[in-house]
């Protein structure tokens, strides 16, 4: 597909992302009409339909781009890193690194706040992978067993956590639904300045990413240093992932259906999948977000569970299409 071609399609994204995001912001147990939405943007219309808006919804959707613009694009470094097209960025210990820390944080009261959990889960998930990378820095297939294995054991720790101290499971418990719902109301601006500033480092080293693709013999050629970009590649992985689940807990599959979607478009250009999954990876959290409000009518579906839902047929393609084979 030629330039322009791309730079269309990627326009026509960011239209769809500002439609599902002006859409997702009105729906829910109290419907609002996408013209009161930008009404109630704007300052202006109903009370009751302006709080509802800016307090409630506005930051959700907020919380939902930044997440999901996370895991996509930390899905296409990881994949980019590993030469793998079934890893996700969850493959390098970050999910289970956080989860650990909550427990341990939980079994000895230091997660009694928001503020509390959000700074425990993020030194897990960069604990996690800075452990990873120490094992597995050889090389990517290192890289992934070495956060398999990791990820294994934290998860058996976490699990004898909660069975010694029951008061750690109820704030696993909450922490580990995977859900935006009750979060926009948590301390979240730091976490997504940092993602913001992710994005951007990713979007810098993709060209350099575009080469090591090739290979490490070419990458050497072109002039790329290879050991200096799988650093901060995985250094930008650790972040933006670490931060998103963060923020809204453990969301599967976002970091591997993100990257396919945008690989039928971008095809093997690294700061086109980028680009392309910054766009596709919001529009699938609220999406996935707006599901969740509307499939029960008595309350809401953890976000995870729609995201997995959508998942799981990806994952069966994926494997049939990729089996294990490197990008």
């Amino acid at each position: 597909m030629t330039t322009t071609g791309r730079s269309a399609l990627l326009g026509a994204a960011l239209l769809g992302l500002v439609v599902v995001a002006v859409l997702s912001v009105g729906i829910g147990a109290h419907a609002i009409a996408p013209g009161e939405v930008v009404r109630a943007l704007l300052g202006e219309g109903n009370p009751s339909d302006r709080a509802v808006v800016l307090d409630i919804r506005m930051p959700r959707a907020v919380l939902a781009i930044g997440v999901g613009a996370a895991l996509a694009v930390g899905g296409v470094l990881v994949q980019a890193l590993s030469r793998n097209a079934l890893a996700e960025p969850g493959v390098l210990g970050v999910t289970a690194g956080a989860g650990f820390a909550i427990a341990v944080g939980s079994s000895f009261g230091l997660a009694a706040s928001a503020p509390a959990e959000l700074g425990l889960a993020v030194l897990g998930a960069v604990g996690a992978s800075a452990l990873v990378y120490a094992v597995g820095s050889k090389s990517p297939l290192r890289l992934v067993l070495a956060g398999t294995a990791l990820s294994a054991v934290l998860l058996g720790l976490t699990l004898g956590l909660r069975l010694l101290f029951p008061d750690t499971f109820d704030v696993y418990r909450f922490w580990s639904v995977g859900s935006l719902a009750g979060r926009e109301q948590a301390p979240t601006t730091v976490p997504l300045i940092v993602i913001g500033l992710s994005l951007l480092g990713a979007f810098a080293v993709s060209r350099q990413l575009n080469a090591i693709a090739l290979g490490e013999t070419v990458a050497h050629t072109l002039g790329a240093n290879v050991a200096r970009v799988r650093t901060v590649t995985l250094l930008l992985i650790t972040l933006m992932a670490g931060a998103a689940t963060a923020l809204a807990g453990p969301i599967l599959f976002v970091g591997l259906i993100v990257p396919h979607l945008a690989r039928r478009v971008a095809g093997a250009s690294i700061p086109w999948l980028i680009a392309f999954a910054a766009l596709l990876g919001p529009v699938l959290m609220l999406a996935a977000d707006v599901g969740s409000r509307v499939l029960l009518p008595t309350g809401e579906v953890p976000v995870a569970i729609v995201t997995a839902f959508l998942g799981g047929p990806v994952l069966i393609w994926a494997v049939r299409k990729y089996g294990a084979a490197p990008l």
